[in-house]
């Protein structure tokens, strides 16, 4: 079955690949300046307790955990 992921995901991905992964002491600043896609998958990814602030912040346990997933599949598929 092939399933169709929206652009939203991919763009909440690509965010979360920017986080350090070895670190909750390090996190990003999204300004508001920024894209409106990178501004709506911040607020995603802390609508899913994934980062700290709306903005960016800082990796929850659970973005640490999905973080460390992403860099493997991207590994795998580089």
């Amino acid at each position: 079955m092939i399933k169709n992921y929206p652009d939203a995901l991919f763009e909440e991905m690509k965010l979360l690949a920017k986080f350090p992964e070895k670190s909750q002491l390090e996190g990003i600043k999204i300004h508001n300046d920024a894209s409106p896609a990178i501004i709506a998958s911040a607020k995603s990814l802390f609508d899913k307790g994934l980062i700290s602030q709306p903005d960016g912040g800082y990796l929850t346990d659970s973005g640490l955990e999905t973080v460390d997933h992403l860099h493997r599949v991207l590994a795998t598929l580089s």
